[in-house]
């Protein structure tokens, strides 16, 4: 039997300076929590037993969007019918989650991102940050028919049956977890919606991204665009068609 209540899933790596106040925040709204410990060196995976987070932790570290899909497989495989992705830096506000829900019942999109720069978001970041972010969010826009203001969020929720082709199959390169995911999920026909949010800078640590792996990250983008190379994954079955054929 499917639980009709949504998993956070929080992947993280060397966060023990915040994870727990990110949990409590958590657990203290009523929801139910796995942490995927990333192949972390430090002591995140007994901290966030300690707060009260179910926690799977990976022998190596695979990068966040292998992170995720674990989370995803756990949430299938435990009868979850969606999940809400959480980060682990402190940035996502507990609160704010309740809006992302309440979107997905309003509309039924199979995916809901929380925007940081829809309406009157005040997030602040770097001006070419910002336009790189812009020029994504154009081309996410063109390939999914979507307005998307901001498709390098990780603040987002998954729902069935889109959650199960992540559990399956999702992108794993940098940042393939925030755009690549929205253009696989909008290619395939699943249904997307975004909804302004606030967040908060990072408290603690230090951010992986780094110049190069932008640059990479561009060049598939690129690659994405051109020659459809995202993940793959199959579209969502039509609910009227007859069972019988």
């Amino acid at each position: 039997m499917r639980s009709s209540r949504p998993l956070i899933v929080v992947p993280a790596w060397n966060e023990e300076a915040s994870i727990a106040k990110v949990i409590a925040g958590l657990v203290e709204n009523g929801y139910e929590v796995v942490v995927v410990s990333d192949g972390s060196t430090d002591s995140t995976a007994s901290i966030a037993r300690s707060c009260g987070a179910r926690v799977v932790e990976l022998p190596v570290n695979l990068g966040v969007g292998g992170a995720l899909r674990a989370g995803f497989r756990y949430a299938v495989d435990h009868g979850y019918d969606a999940v809400v992705q959480c980060d682990a830096d402190g940035q996502h506000l507990a609160e704010e989650i309740a809006v992302l829900l309440d979107a997905r019942t309003r509309s039924g999109a199979h995916l809901v991102i929380g925007s940081r720069f829809a309406k009157n978001g005040n997030y602040e970041t770097s001006f070419f940050r910002k336009v790189a972010m812009n020029i994504l969010a154009f081309i996410a826009r063109r390939s999914t028919g979507t307005y998307l203001s901001d498709v390098s969020s990780g603040f987002r929720v998954i729902s069935e049956p889109l959650l199960s082709e992540f559990a399956r199959e999702f992108p794993s390169a940098y940042l393939g977890d925030t755009f690549e995911a929205v253009i696989s999920a909008g290619r395939a026909g699943y249904t997307i919606e975004e909804i302004p949010v606030s967040m908060k800078q990072r408290e603690h640590g230090t951010s992986t991204a780094s110049t190069l792996s932008a640059i990479k990250f561009l060049v598939r983008v690129l690659l994405i665009v051109l020659l459809r190379i995202e993940v793959k994954i199959q579209p969502p079955r039509d609910e009227n068609a007859n069972i019988l054929g």
